[in-house]
């Protein structure tokens, strides 16, 4: 399954599409939330549920223990989304902008680990990468999760269909794709999530930022209320635009990411982490931290 980062140039609805796509997922899913500037996530849709003894935050200092304890760790600080069900998992985010600074050495590792419930546990796994810094033409170390844009297998800019938002993106691509080039899977892992709020339409969006648009989600504001805010869900939430069109876009990006995997297959695979397998049996045994 893929592991799928999402970003954007600014608040463009990246953790309301995130969940959105966690949510409508066929397969088992997961959304991690590594936004440097903090997480929403905690105060908006599972307000009052989640502690600030559960998170990302908590992941930095078992990292420094080794893979094995940061996979516990990992384990430890999931929460579910669907009740003791458990197949829709999130790890929270963080609290205070000021603790990123500790995660930038554990950002690869975490990598590794999303890698591992992608491909060994079936999950899909998105990752909220928040809105994007750059220095010097790159990604800023650390006011961006830059080695989980490296290693994701397709990365999306969150974009609006307004000429505001267009603007902010456009300077981001290019670098975005030269950095992707450099340090990361591959610059074809780049394409466009479009959010259906304004008037240009996918074609349009596509030739302004000249990258494709690979999925758009409506927009739909009773929904996106909810999983931005919380609370009770609306009536036939789980029918709603935003979730039937999530559920093809999961779909999309998975067929995406095969057909990059075939390209890449002369070259040589990652290396396996076997010493993250605790992670499955964990995951077998608990629907998350709640379970």
């Amino acid at each position: 399954m893929p592991v799928t980062c999402i970003a954007s140039a600014k608040s463009c609805g990246v953790t309301t599409a995130a969940l959105a796509l966690t949510l409508a997922s066929a397969r088992p899913s997961l959304l991690a939330e590594c936004d440097p500037a903090g997480g929403t996530i905690r105060a908006g849709l599972l307000t009052g549920q989640v502690s600030a003894g559960y998170g990302l935050y908590h992941l930095a200092a078992a990292e420094r223990v080794g893979h094995a304890e940061l996979a516990n760790a990992f384990a430890s600080h999931l929460w579910p989304l669907d009740g003791q069900t458990g197949h829709r998992k999130v790890l929270p985010g963080l609290t205070d902008p000021a603790q990123a600074a500790a995660l930038s050495r554990t950002w690869p590792a975490l990598s590794d680990v999303l890698h591992v419930m992608a491909e060994s546990a079936g999950h899909d796994v998105f990752i909220d990468a928040g809105r994007l810094a750059l220095e010097a033409g790159h990604l800023h170390p650390t006011l961006t999760p830059a080695p989980l844009l490296h290693k994701a297998d397709v990365v999306l800019i969150a974009v609006r269909g307004t000429e505001q938002s267009l603007t902010l993106a456009r300077h981001l691509i290019r670098p975005l794709r030269t950095e992707l080039d450099e340090h990361g899977t591959g610059a074809d892992a780049l394409g466009l999530l479009l959010i259906e709020d304004g008037p240009f339409r996918s074609h349009q969006v596509a030739e302004a930022l000249q990258a494709p648009v690979l999925a758009a989600l409506p927009w739909d504001l009773d929904t996106a209320t909810y999983l931005t805010t919380g609370g009770k869900p609306p009536r036939g939430f789980a029918r709603s635009p935003l979730l039937r069109y999530a559920r093809t876009a999961t779909e999309e990006f998975g067929a995406i990411a095969a057909r990059r995997k075939v390209r890449q297959q002369p070259h040589p695979a990652p290396p396996s982490h076997p010493q993250l397998s605790g992670i499955l049996d964990r995951l077998a045994n608990r629907g998350g931290a709640r379970g």
